[in-house]
């Protein structure tokens, strides 16, 4: 071992770095997530028959229904419908939640 070079207390320069990014990217996944939550994402289906609108917190705050797409002979088309809309609206929210953290993390997988 060279002379006046300790290995024994204290944390090396890189490590103290590493600890600095890695707080900074906490603190940067926190705001993104609450700036995620405030999100709306819209998706429709049947051409535009149903509309649905989710928030960031994956909550369906709207739904809207053409009443040209109310036949009482074919509920289950509806149902079908609406169900795709409200997926597809959930499908672009974790989609952009994950463009998120990809751009947080310089696309480094955390298992988050």
């Amino acid at each position: 071992m060279a002379k006046g070079k300790s290995f024994g207390g204290g944390m090396p320069r890189n490590s103290a770095n590493m600890m600095k990014q890695v707080q900074k990217m906490q603190q940067d996944m926190l705001k993104m997530q609450e700036e995620m939550e405030t999100q709306t994402y819209e998706a429709t289906a049947g051409g535009g028959m149903v509309r649905a609108q989710v928030s960031g917190k994956k909550e369906v705050v709207l739904l809207e229904i053409d009443p040209e797409a109310v036949d009482p002979e074919d509920v289950e088309m509806l149902q079908d419908m609406v169900i795709a809309a409200v997926n597809e609206a959930l499908r672009t929210s974790e989609n952009a939640a994950a463009e998120g953290m990809n751009k947080l993390t310089g696309g480094m997988n955390f298992g988050f």
